[in-house]
């Protein structure tokens, strides 16, 4: 990747010298001949950026590292003994080694910096004293930078030195507030929600309830009495409390019931974990020891199956949505009892270590975003508020410094705004009108903890979701901290998500009445999982409320409109190769590889050309269609396909208008599908190749025109492949188009949306060749497939310019030796000042083995 930015005016003098030495007549400002066409090396893609399950040792020399120092991970299939060992050193020959004790798992933190420059290690298995160890394994590199972000945990011992020995102390990061949050609790704005939930618990019979039949219900009663308690110390709570535990003693869940499933695990021990630790100085020894005991059940049976997996694997979902976090309190109450020590203070040690090597979004993920998709990130907010509370007041650190939460507010802000639908991807990202009031609550946090802007702005803007939501309700009722709740006013209209692969663009982000959205995912994490098989598509929102959007209903993970009309790429603003799609797995991926943005223009470059790479060998998704009763043939849209390139450039014309032109091409002959959805049905001039949605609820419309090298076949059809399983008005048809382009090796589209409110009239576009004239703006788009292709946007009162190709532009009158062949070039004002940015594709970060 190349990439500048300087004020305009400083490459004017060199611009001059350059044209003169050049020898273009009397210096003059006529545009400098282009260069010879420099040929483009091709471009090399490996197998996947990221594996589900770690098949190589992280890291080595190809792997950027997301922080240092970095983990070090090592397959769970090249552990052979009960140990692992870690030597590290500056030199090949480790001459001076800096070898580890033996670790349980498969990770090993420094809670160090590490130099810039090049390291080596390696590791070796051991027995359980490390008193017989294998042979060291293959030496591997790698480098650090110096300008890779800096993040050091304490180590465990730290941790352990200043935890508490007394209860309760599940909460002991409140213990500084909780005095004055006692005397003040009545006035409190929350008080009558915590009290109408604690209520709801008083009320329930345990005697004749079948127990064990919904023990999220266990969870939440426990819950919301520990929270009145703790704060009201009134004996009516602590007395259920008691009442819940012993019903829960006398009919001890059986091993079928208690480990069900993850979820349950970890919900029936909280609710023993709950009353033992608010109530340990007033339970008999048998009341103790019964919680005990089914608490370390729980950690027995889970720390067997987590220990050496959750490390290497990609994104485990209940794992760390829930099961960390309650395991962890768990652990976290035994440690120091003595009958429980040995078995619970390593386990407590490896979730410390755990979150330090892979928390928060996977370890591999900076952004703030949530690369798992915006609609899953509620389930994980109590766990990303509670663990660096815990390890930040215990460790005397603060764990909300790594780089992911201090990106987390704007992430918020800008992929999921307030009084708008999520604009983002993903399992349930379509569902409701306004955030969920846990991620309200999540802002919330941030704001009082971290004093982040964005954060603030989004809390203030949601109040009465904050108050809603239940799960951080203490924290919020024992914090007195304040917050300012201005959008800053810097907020940029773009937001570029390196590593997770998204971008989010607004037109007036404060302003949600007036604000045109418009995201975009090309993620080097892939599709599967909660994520669908969306690379380089689009979703576009006006008002808050959906223009062009992915399609389908997620009502179950994987039945089989999921896996055909959801989950597909056919559901999704993107392409079909021969009415192929892409898979799910993380070889299936794509990159967004450029994004440059200023005031009127705001750009992003997303590379698919690898995401068609067959079906789904994941063994949970084989699986999946098996029971569905579905084959992965090309008939049903998956297979391998001739792809070779697909490079989607989007650009915001701010502030109503969007631009797409697409670059395809395969090593034969293959049917083109380009993809359109709304949730009200086009109309569509096919003579113009025309396209018009209305949404006239919501006061306003679309008017999408569509250029192609070859002729196009424009159909739409609000059927879905497979139709969910249930209908009814809640779930109504939408309308899918598709732009079929047949028989050609290569195509180009070029795609211009206007969106207009009622009355506005959209602009009439002017085609001269491939010269594209609306408004204030032009564009050159080259649509033949056999020339180079080119993109050219000038603003017609604004010194604007964008420019994608070989020739080098002419920007506000003077020619600019562009610096690097086919790269993207934006002149545009950023903080009050024009700049020349100019980029080539930024390799993605890999965390797997090289290419």
């Amino acid at each position: 990747m190349k990439k500048n930015f300087l004020p305009f005016r400083c490459y004017v003098p060199m611009l001059a010298l350059a044209v003169c030495w050049l020898g273009c007549p009397a210096c003059s400002d006529e545009a400098v001949e282009p260069e010879p066409s420099v040929p483009q090396p091709e471009t090399t893609y490996p197998d996947a950026y990221q594996d589900k399950v770690r098949t190589q040792p992280y890291p080595k020399t190809s792997n950027e590292l997301i922080v240092n120092p970095a983990p070090f991970l090592v397959p769970q299939a090249m552990k052979t003994g009960e140990r692992l060992q870690y030597a590290l050193s500056r030199t090949e020959d480790f001459a001076d080694a800096e070898i580890s004790e033996p670790q349980d798992g498969c990770m090993y933190n420094l809670h160090r910096a590490l130099d810039a420059g090049t390291w080596y290690w390696r590791f070796r298995s051991t027995d359980a004293e490390g008193a017989s160890p294998g042979a060291w394994s293959e030496t591997y590199a790698f480098e650090v930078k110096s300008e890779t972000p800096v993040f050091i945990t304490p180590p465990f011992e730290d941790f352990l030195e200043n935890a508490p020995r007394v209860h309760p102390r599940l909460y002991c990061f409140l213990n500084p507030y909780i005095h004055e949050a006692r005397q003040n609790v009545t006035s409190h704005p929350e008080y009558r929600q915590l009290t109408a939930r604690a209520s709801i618990a008083l009320e329930a019979d345990y005697g004749t309830m079948d127990l064990y039949a919904d023990a999220e219900t266990l969870r939440q009663h426990a819950t919301w009495l520990y929270h009145a308690y703790y704060l009201l110390q009134d004996e009516r709570y602590a007395d259920k409390l008691v009442e819940l535990l012993d019903a829960m003693l006398a009919l001890p869940p059986t091993d079928t019931q208690l480990f069900t499933d993850n979820f349950t695990t970890s919900a029936l021990t909280l609710a023993h974990a709950a009353v033992y630790d608010l109530l340990y100085g007033r339970l008999t020894a048998t009341q103790r020891s019964g919680a005990e005991e089914l608490m370390m059940r729980a950690l027995r049976h889970s720390y067997q199956e987590q220990c050496g997996v959750e490390e290497n694997h990609i994104f485990d979902n209940h794992f760390w949505q829930q099961n960390m976090r309650i395991l962890t309190q768990a652990a976290f109450l035994l440690y120091d009892k003595a009958e429980y020590a040995d078995e619970a203070l390593p386990i407590l040690k490896y979730y410390y270590e755990l979150w330090t090597a892979r928390a928060p979004a996977s370890g591999f993920n900076r952004d703030g975003i949530w690369h798992n998709g915006t609609g899953y990130f509620p389930a994980n907010v109590k766990t990303l508020a509670y663990m660096p509370a815990l390890f930040s007041y215990v460790a005397r650190f603060d764990f909300l410094q790594h780089p992911w939460y201090r990106n987390a507010g704007r992430a918020l802000a800008y992929t999921n705004p307030p009084d708008s639908k999520s604009t983002g991807f993903g399992d349930n990202s379509e569902n409701g009108d306004q955030p969920n009031r846990l991620t309200a609550a999540f802002a919330d946090y941030l704001a009082r903890e971290t004093g982040d802007a964005y954060a603030g702005w989004y809390a203030g803007e949601c109040q009465s979701l904050v108050r809603q939501d239940y799960e951080l309700r203490l924290y919020r009722m024992c914090s007195n901290r304040t917050y300012e709740s201005a959008l800053p006013e810097d907020a940029a209209k773009m937001v570029w998500y390196s590593d997770a692969g998204e971008v989010s663009m607004h037109s007036h982000l404060g302003d949600a009445g007036n604000d045109l959205a418009l995201s975009f995912r090309s993620s080097t994490f892939g599709s599967g999982s909660h994520t669908t098989a969306s690379q380089n598509a689009f979703n576009l929102l006006f008002g808050g409320k959906d223009v062009y959007r992915s399609t389908g209903y997620y009502q179950a993970f994987a039945d089989a409109h999921n896996l055909m009309s959801y989950r597909h790429t056919r559901a999704h603003n993107t392409i079909l190769v021969n009415g192929i799609g892409q898979p799910y797995s993380t070889k299936g991926y794509g990159s967004i590889v450029r994004a440059l943005g200023g005031n009127h223009i705001s750009y992003a470059l997303g590379d698919a050309s690898h995401a068609y790479c067959g079906i789904s060998d994941d063994p949970m998704w084989v699986n999946y269609f098996a029971q569905a009763g579905i084959t992965q043939t090309p008939d049903n849209g998956f297979g391998e396909t001739p792809l070779t390139r697909y490079r989607r450039h989007v650009l915001m014309l701010h502030p109503r208008t969007v631009l797409i032109y697409d670059e395809l091409e395969a090593s034969e002959p293959v049917r083109w599908d380009w993809l359109l959805h709304s949730p009200v049905r086009f109309d569509i001039n096919e003579a113009e190749q025309v396209l018009s949605t209305a949404d006239e609820a919501d006061g306003f419309y679309a008017v999408t025109q569509l250029f192609g090298s070859s002729e196009m076949d424009i159909t739409q059809t609000d059927q879905f492949a497979v139709p969910p399983a249930t209908g009814g008005a809640e779930y109504p048809n939408q309308w899918h188009l598709t732009a079929c382009t047949d028989n050609q090796p290569a195509t180009r589209y070029l795609t211009l949306i206007q969106v207009c409110e009622a009355g506005e009239s959209p602009y009439i576009i002017r085609r001269d060749g491939d010269t594209f004239t609306w408004g204030d703006w032009t564009v050159e788009a080259c649509l033949n497939a056999s020339d180079s292709p080119r993109l050219v946007v000038r603003h017609h009162t604004e010194p604007v310019v964008f420019s994608y190709g070989e020739e080098s532009p002419v920007i506000d009158g003077v020619p600019y030796l562009r610096q690097e062949a086919s790269s993207s070039l934006l002149y545009d004002e950023t903080d009050g000042e024009y700049q020349v940015m100019e980029m080539t594709d930024r390799a993605p970060i890999a965390t797997r083995k090289g290419f």
